[in-house]
């Protein structure tokens, strides 16, 4: 029987990359659609469930993806809401591919490095910052500290992650280099989750701390994130500091990726959220 794959997207027009990585990952057929609501995605769930019965079902999987994470994560729980007891099929969900980027960064960050008792600053609160700060935390970092331009912004989030996931990160401000050098002071983890082409680490703000062992940056497209990085860092030391660039973390988010989607049609049962998908890469050679 063909393993099929029901993607829902909640922009309109579905994902390319996230097709073309389920069909690496060894999928026979993709359904797609755009638009996905949690209004609307109930009928879409029941052509899946219906058509196949018993152990039949882990041939059929669903993947939710998006831009808007709030969104894909309410279209989430509304797939969830569709099933009927047993009759369910497994399911992915990686908004804007957060889940397992962030699942790389700290792959990649714990490469022969033992976070336990460290202190990290992440620099940048949007998605992807979030879930790494939860992962880190999950390893035993000592404190992890999540950035913003906007303070009261940062701390809204922050707040939240203790609402939903019971741990401290701190919130800070950074609206100048100034506020980010000095953060990295004390710091031995500095990672750049910021917006594509903006530096938001420069020379000066990594280089004058004396405690800095690892540097990450997920952005490749010039300006990157971190001055000096280069996106093929895989661990490269520069001035007694190890480096990781988006090239590296990229890659190892792609087997992480193709993973979490094989791993769907091991059962049919599933949920694959970020507490799963990290469970996944910490079984996948960096």
């Amino acid at each position: 029987m063909k393993k099929l794959l029901l993607h829902l997207d909640t922009d309109p027009i579905p994902s390319t990359f996230d097709q073309a990585v389920v069909y690496d990952a060894g999928v026979d057929n993709v359904i797609t659609y755009g638009g996905a609501t949690r209004d609307n995605v109930t009928p879409h769930v029941h052509g899946m469930i219906f058509t196949r019965g018993g152990k039949n079902l882990k041939n059929s999987a669903i993947f939710i993806g998006g831009s808007n994470v709030p969104a894909t994560e309410m279209v989430g729980k509304a797939v969830k809401k569709a099933f009927f007891g047993p009759v369910r099929v497994s399911v992915m969900l990686d908004p804007n591919g957060s889940n397992t980027t962030a699942a790389a960064i700290v792959r990649k960050v714990l490469t022969n490095y033992d976070i336990s008792g460290k202190n990290v600053v992440i620099i940048g609160s949007g998605p992807v910052g979030q879930r790494t700060a939860l992962f880190l935390l999950k390893e035993g970092a000592a404190q992890v500290v999540l950035t913003s331009r906007s303070i009261i912004r940062v701390k809204a989030i922050t707040d939240q992650m203790k609402a939903a996931y019971g741990v401290d990160v701190t919130p800070a401000e950074t609206r100048n280099d100034d506020a980010v050098e000095a953060l990295l002071k004390g710091a031995h983890v500095a990672i750049a989750t910021g917006p594509a082409g903006v530096c938001v680490c420069s020379n000066s703000a990594w280089k004058n701390s004396d405690t800095l062992e690892v540097i990450a940056d997920v952005n490749a497209v010039p300006p990157l994130g971190v001055e000096s990085l280069e996106v093929m860092d895989n661990g490269n030391e520069k001035e007694g500091v190890r480096f990781y660039g988006a090239i590296a973390i990229g890659n190892f988010k792609m087997k992480i990726h193709r993973g979490a989607i094989s791993s769907l049609f091991n059962s049919n049962d599933q949920f694959l959220d970020e507490t799963t998908i990290y469970d996944i890469a910490c079984n996948i050679d960096t």
